[in-house]
């Protein structure tokens, strides 16, 4: 296990330095910069200044150097819009709201897509199927951008039940969580559905209801944690469209996250914050992936981690 973990952790490195390069020079071939909105009101003398500060006028390796070792030190630097204000400070202070808002979106998308598909696979071609599966299927059909409209203006204005902007209370997160974690909660129902379908005609689910188990008991006790394997696979994706998604649905309900950062920034030019930003969320996700193929092993013992041994 451990020589897995690390070489995994080696190709996270590898993979880490990729995203960053590729991140630095799709930025500096972007067109515009940081201080085009201010050009007009700037002398060059300051414009000159600002651009020493923040290294804009150093070679294109001498910057690509020193951002990758800032990096490496977790120091994304200073935002070139919010003077003053270090691209780590707007990290440590936004980020736990977007955690929030996908733990929250994370328990909806498992939680309800689970029960739904073993209602859908323990009823097959009844009722609680068809019911299940229609809205699994609208959950999937509808993206999380229209959902998150239709409860606010269902919910929040027409119903009054829901506050439809901001980030104060615990009400304030229900909307969103569910905008962003239903259409995630149709796949896994899915996925639960057609593998404990496949779990409930093997030999050993035969076995245990011939000696008296009834069916319930027989899917908590045996096959769901084999059928629930798919679903740790789908773990991996279901954080990237979660931390991918989020960034819409911040913006939807003016939730002050991570995600709103990322993209009020590309629309400033906020190089540091953009790269920052893009380099934080994927040590999470490539650690994500790390973690599922961990759980994998635990979930299922017979299953070997490859070049664990070797």
């Amino acid at each position: 296990m451990w020589k897995y973990v690390l070489k995994r952790t080696a190709y996270i490195l590898i993979a880490l330095i990729v995203i960053i390069t590729a991140t630095f020079f799709l930025m500096r071939l972007a067109p515009g910069n940081p201080f085009a909105g201010e050009q007009q009101t700037m002398t060059p003398a300051i414009l000159e200044q600002l651009n020493r500060k923040y290294g804009l006028d150093d070679p294109w390796y001498v910057q690509y150097w020193n951002y990758l070792v800032n990096v490496f030190r977790f120091d994304f630097g200073e935002s070139m819009k919010y003077r003053g204000r270090s691209t780590n400070d707007m990290i440590a202070e936004s980020f736990p709201v977007s955690l929030a808002l996908g733990g929250q979106s994370l328990l909806i998308a498992i939680g309800l897509g689970v029960l739904l598909g073993v209602i859908s696979a323990m009823y097959h071609n009844k009722a609680g199927d068809y019911i299940s599966t229609i809205i699994a299927v609208l959950g999937i059909s509808i993206p999380s951008f229209i959902l998150a409209g239709l409860l606010q203006y269902f919910l929040g204005l027409k119903l009054g039940l829901f506050p439809i902007s901001g980030w104060k209370s615990y009400m304030h997160t229900i909307l969103p969580s569910i905008a962003l974690g239903l259409g995630y909660m149709g796949n896994i129902a899915k996925m639960t559905r057609s593998s404990l379908l496949e779990q409930n005609t093997s030999e050993y689910v035969k076995l245990a209801k011939a000696k008296g188990l009834r069916k319930w008991g027989v899917v908590f006790k045996h096959s769901l944690r084999n059928a629930l394997l798919p679903v740790v696979t789908y773990l991996g994706p279901l954080t990237a469209g979660i931390v991918t998604g989020s960034f819409v649905v911040e913006n939807i309900f003016a939730i002050p996250g991570l995600g709103r950062h990322f993209v009020l920034s590309i629309g400033n030019r906020d190089y540091t914050v953009i790269m920052g930003t893009t380099v934080f969320y994927s040590i999470l996700l490539l650690f994500a992936v790390l973690i599922v193929d961990i759980l994998y092993v635990l979930i299922d013992p017979r299953i070997q981690l490859e070049g664990a041994d070797s």
